[in-house]
Order: C-alpha cells, then structure tokens, then sequence
C-alpha cells in the first residue's frame, strides 16, 4: 500500500441515526474501491463494518467501526459509528479523530432525534458537515420535504449539490449543480452515465447552481469580489470556497445517495477527495499542557491512542491517529501516561476486520497496532524528544445505571476483570466500586447500552450475571441546634477506660458565626473558641469541628480521638446510615481520667455523643437532585412533561431549538432510575435527554417516614 503523505489525507466521520443506512453505505465505498469484492448486507451479517457476534445478533451497530478507502491518489479514513444514542461513545470518538462529519439521512423520515444529537456533537467540536440523504429508492421518501426539514432546523448554511430527478422506486438518476451534469445509473449501480442536464431542468438546476456559487463566494473576501465582478466562479473557485465554507461551518452542502444500490457513491467520494479539508486544513490540537501540535510528518512521533478492541484470533487491537511524525514498523515509543517502552512490532491500514499490512504511517493518518504490551484507551505514545500527551476525548455523562452482581458470588473478581476490559473497548461504559452503596455500579447511556453490555458479558465470556436496581445516595443532616453528653467507662482489671465527652452539634452553611452562647433547656452555654478544623468530606459538604474546651477538662491530646469518632459516625447517619454532611460540632466540656483515659475511650465517647445530638437535632435525609434537559418532538411535549411531573420533578424552563422543544428540569435521582426506557416508549425513540448532577435537597417527609422505615426493617433481618 502507498505511503500517503499528511496534504492527501481526509478523516471523516460518518453520523446518522439508526437505520440511515451508514453500514451499507460503507459496503458501497469500500466495494467502489477495490477494499472488497463483493458487498455484504445486514441481513446476511457479511458486512466489513458490523462483524462483531453482539452487532449480527441485534442486526445494528453497537462499536464504530475504522475503515479506509483509497480513491484519485487520496486515503480516505472513515470512522462508522454508531446511529443510537445509548452507543454516542463512538461517535464522540470519532469526531476528536476526524476532521469532517458526514451526517446520514434516512430519505423517508428526514431530520431525526439521532441527527439533531449528533449535530450537536458536531458544532461542539466544531466539525465541518456535509448531509447525505440515503435511500432515495423508498416509496416514502420525499427529497424536498427533508431538504424543507434541514433549511429549517439548520438555517440558510443547508445548500444542496445534488437533487433527484424522481424518488421512489424508479429512483436512479440526479442532477449535480456544482458539475452541472446529470448523473443516472443502470439498475446496478456503480459506475454512471454523465450527461447534460435535460432541458426541463436546466432553470432549476442554474438557479441552485447560482445559490451554491454564492454560498461558496461567502467564504473568501477574494472569491466574493470576484463574483461580483464576473457574476460567476470557476469549478476550482467553487471547491475553495465549498472547502473554506465547510471549515469554517458557512455552510452544510447536501449531497443524494442510495447506498443500497450503489448509485452516487462514486460521485460522494470524488468530492470527499477533491473539496473536504484535509488534515492540515483544520484547527490544531493541543496536548495537555496547552501546547499546539501541528500535524507535520518531519516533527518527532507522537501517536494518540483512541479506541481498542478485543477481535476473535487476534486479541487487542489499538487504534490510533499519528498526531505528528512518521511512524514506522519497529520503532520504539514511550508511553507518556505509563513510563513503559513500546515497540510498534506490526502495523496495519484497516477495513473493519480487514487489515493491510503497512510499515510506516505519516502525521494525520490513522492505523491500527497488534501485540502492543501495555497500551490503554487514550494513552500517548512518543519519540524520546518529545513529552506530548493528549486527553482530549470527554463523554457525556451516563443516564443509565445498574448494580451488577455475578450470579455464582466466586466469580467477582473474573467479572471486574471483564468489565474493566470492556470499558477499554467503550469508555462510556462507566464501572464503579461504590464503597458508599456497597454495590458495584455500572454506568452507561441507556437500557439497552446495559443490555449489550449483559449480552456480551453472557455470550462471549460465558459469565452469568444479574443486574439490580442501584441504591441511591442519600445523604444526612441537621436542621437545627442540639447537645449531648457521653460518659465511656469500662473496669476490667488493670487499666481501665474513661473518657466523657460534652458536645453542641448545629447544621452549618459556608461562612456562618459561631454564637458565643448557646441555649439548652433555660440553660446556658458559653462558647469560647480555642481551634477550629474544617474538613471537607469526600462525599460533599463539610464537617467543622471546634475545640471550645477551657480549663484542660479535656487535653488536647484526646481531640483528634474525638474527632475521629464523629467522623466514623459521619460516615453512617442514624437515619438511613447514608452518609452525613453540613454539621458543625463544638466540643466545649468533658472529664479526664489521670490513668484510664486514652484515645479509644474518647474515640468512643465522641462517636456516641455525635449521635445522641444528632438524633435530637431534626435530622433530615437529602437526595440527590439532577439537572435534566429533553430534547423532544412538540406533538409529545405533554406525554413527556406530564411523565416527568410524576416523578416529582420541577420544571425549570421550556424552549424551542431546531424542531424540537427542549425542557428543562430537576429531578431527584431516585425517579430517573428507568427514564431513558421510558421516554423511549412514550415518544417512540424519537427524544433524548442529558442528565448531570446539581444539588442535594431535603425529601419531603412521606418519602423521609417511607426511608426510615425500610431501613430500620432492613437492620432488624440483619
């Protein structure tokens, strides 16, 4: 295979909601191309792109797939990903390692739940993107409705390149305004007959053609002037200013296909060749310490790591972007976030589960490393003259979580191994010890992300496991003042312990005085402050532990003893035996014994007089509370807000963004549990939502009894 130098490189993302069409759509490309000689179909489950067993078995894409192509003397690099949301992972990948965007469009439903999504990712990146409406052969399909839906939901930048002469069936030829030529095929496919546009179109087509020369003039002061000049650009001109236009995102061409017939495939990849930015067309990226990385084959080798999969007879395989340098077969690489050395021992160009051997690879390129020893999901790999490490990938956070549990207790560690290489392959599978909850937690983006997950866990590693429901994390505080006193004494022969403790416990906030006198019962209590710790929990919120002990009743010796049993209270409330925050607690008296007194009598005495004035200081449970934003077809807006005012959630705000509503709230964890299977149900997979964390907020006090009570029956089986 020819080595390709980094100005004849593209790297391209393919986007699109489920059943777009991506997966045939890359059969016809790499067919077109020579990589295969045949094309494969989902139903046949003989496709370069969807060959893992768990892709065959659900009959779509559940990983992104890294293909090539090679076409007019250009590497084309195409990242397949993913179309449903619960598998964004691949597509949020993908557009850190790529430089354009192809958004694919299901011709008989146009702008979908899963287009919008990913057209968010792509002006987060801030990715070119070109629209490719698909399966323009099917009876419902009607052109000018989704190019309607486009202009509408992405403004004036949509301008289309190509439109069908007819849709349907019949489907088989279109017009090219940017050639201004009409291409047609034969029924199968492939190469097509150029003609000149008929004379029934020829208005039509010279006034597109008319709106795509300006669009492309927008973007260049230079081509702009010429325009008004001359009225007109040369093909050249137009692919400058389509190029500039797309780089800078003036403008969103569109472009037909019907990938299932391999009509206009040949046509979308000349212009990926000759008009999409190249590698070095685009922004540079900086590695972690801010510092630009250009992508220059003659700088030394930094090679970006960003996707792993384990393959049937093979083991790991590493995907990775040369970020700058050339890489060769035999060089000899650190590993900037692990110190280890590093020999790239064989090198690949890949197709799926097609590899073509190949011994070196320039900047901007991407390929595949087998046998590496110690490479992880985004690790860095360098010369020794350089020390980049880049961590640019951020998932979105997780809307979906299930306990998870192996069902013969022994295989515990087998299965944390499992899922800790499975992360490795999807990063948006989200593994978590909780400590707190005493469960392991695994995260993902939906029902079905966690059921993929299941399946391969199940099927592939032959593992039987059961998912639960996750417990939530509340948490416990004080609503107001309370104090206690706790006398430890025990005589066992010998030496003895003692130690008495007298507190004031009170909730606190950030900044708060401390009273100089508190009152108990018509008593009163002087406060006189000799030191103050403040520490921050790891689990939110702060504890603040005052010594306000006069007269040496208690020796400071004794006070981090005390603090140390408050804290292990902390650490399980009364209530519910969740975690408590927000106290501030002011030793002020106590009593010594000169011979029995020592750490764990006073260790001993706080924890018990932190919990006496706790339960006496209106403890109240917290729960966690999540911002939560739908993004919702407007015939569903009130199935969808009807469903989430149920769930007790608090409507923040309503707006409308690019044909749909978007609606804002906040809604307690604990309600959220199955919502992303719900939401789907309610709008027939047609919304979406994003979820992170905001706040910890007191239950109401039916929820609070109904806690209390299952905890205090869960402590009496115990």
């Amino acid at each position: 295979m020819k080595v390709y130098q980094t100005n004849e490189i593209k790297n391209i993302a393919l986007l699109g909601s489920s059943g777009s069409g991506k997966t045939t759509l890359v059969e016809a490309m790499l067919f077109e191309s020579g990589v295969i000689k045949r094309r494969g179909t989902i139903a046949a489950k003989n496709t370069v792109s969807d060959y893992f067993p768990v892709e065959q078995e659900y009959g779509y894409s559940v990983f992104s797939t890294v293909l090539h192509v090679e076409w007019n003397n250009k590497k084309l690099n195409i990242i397949d990903c993913p179309g449903s949301d619960d598998f964004v992972g691949g597509a949020v990948t993908a557009l850190n390692v790529t430089d354009t965007a192809i958004v694919l469009i299901n011709g008989q439903y146009g702008v979908e739940v899963g287009t919008q999504n990913h057209f968010r990712y792509t002006e987060k990146f801030n990715k070119p993107v070109i629209f490719l409406i698909n399966q323009l052969d099917n009876e419902k399909t009607d052109y000018e409705n989704v190019l309607e839906q486009l202009k509408e939901a992405y403004g004036s930048k949509v301008v289309p390149i190509q439109y069908p002469l007819s849709t349907g069936p019949d489907f088989n030829s279109i017009i090219d305004v940017l050639l201004m030529k009409k291409y047609s095929w034969k029924p199968e496919g492939g190469a097509p007959i150029i003609e000149d546009i008929p004379a029934s179109e020829l208005e039509k087509a010279t006034e597109m053609n008319k709106a795509l020369i300006e669009a492309a003039a927008e973007n260049d002061e230079a081509l702009m002037e010429k325009f008004f000049e001359q009225d007109s650009l040369t093909e050249d001109e137009m692919r400058e200013g389509i190029r500039k236009g797309l780089v800078a995102r003036g403008m969103f061409p569109v472009f037909c296909v019907c990938a299932g017939k391999d009509m206009g495939v040949r046509r979308l990849m000349e212009f990926l060749g000759n008009v999409v930015p190249f590698v070095d067309d685009m922004p540079k990226v900086t590695d972690k310490e801010g510092k630009e990385v250009a992508p220059d084959a003659k700088a030394p080798t930094s090679l970006y790591f960003f996707k792993t999969s384990v393959e049937p007879h093979i083991g790991e395989v590493s995907y990775f972007k040369v970020m700058s340098g050339t890489v060769k077969e035999g060089d000899d690489l650190v590993n900037a976030d692990r110190g280890s050395k590093e020999r790239i021992a064989q090198m690949y160009a890949v197709a799926g589960s097609n590899r073509v051997k190949v011994e070196e690879l320039k900047a901007g390129d991407i390929g595949a490393a087998v046998k590496l020893k110690d490479v992880k999901t985004g690790n860095t790999l360098n010369s020794k003259e350089v020390h980049h490490q880049f961590d640019f990938i951020k998932y979105p956070n997780s809307k979906y979580s299930r306990a998870i549990r192996p069902v013969n207790e022994s295989d515990v560690e087998k299965m944390m191994s499992i899922l800790n290489r499975m992360h490795e392959e999807d990063p948006t599978w989200v593994v978590e010890q909780s400590k707190e909850l005493r469960q392991t937690i695994v995260h993902g983006q939906g029902e079905f992300h966690l059921r993929t997950l299941k399946w391969r866990i199940e099927t592939n590693e032959k593992l039987q496991i059961t998912y639960e429901e996750p417990r939530i994390p509340y948490r416990e505080t004080i609503t107001k003042a309370a104090r206690a006193d706790y006398r430890h004494k025990k005589q066992s022969g010998g030496a003895g312990q003692f130690g008495e403790v007298h507190m004031i416990v009170e909730p606190y906030k950030e900044g708060m005085p401390v009273p100089e006198t508190y009152k108990f019962n018509g008593q009163e209590f002087k406060i006189s402050v000799k030191g103050t710790e403040e520490i921050p929990l790891e689990w939110g919120g702060k504890l603040v532990f005052i010594n306000s002990i006069v007269g040496g009743s208690i020796d400071t010796r004794f006070l981090p003893a005390i603090l140390k049993g408050v804290m292990a209270r902390m650490e399980q409330g009364p209530l519910t035996g969740s975690y408590a925050r927000d106290v501030r607690v002011i030793v002020y008296d106590g009593k010594m014994h000169p011979v029995d007194s020592n750490e764990i009598s006073f260790m001993l005495a706080g924890r018990n007089a932190f919990s006496d004035a706790f339960k006496n200081a209106g403890p109240k449970i917290l729960e966690p509370i999540y911002d939560v934003e739908v993004f919702v077809p407007s015939d569903r807006m009130g199935d969808v807000m009807g469903d989430l005012q149920g769930r007790r959630a608090m409507i923040m705000g309503m707006s409308s963004e690019k044909g749909f509503e978007k609606l804002v709230a906040k809604v307690p964890l604990k309600e959220m549990s199955s919502y992303s299977t719900a939401l789907s149900s309610l709008t027939g997979g047609r919304a979406s939502f994003i979820m992170k964390f905001a706040s910890y907020e007191l239950v109401p006090a039916d929820v609070q009894d109904k806690l209390i009570k299952e905890f205090e029956a869960k402590q009496a089986e115990d």
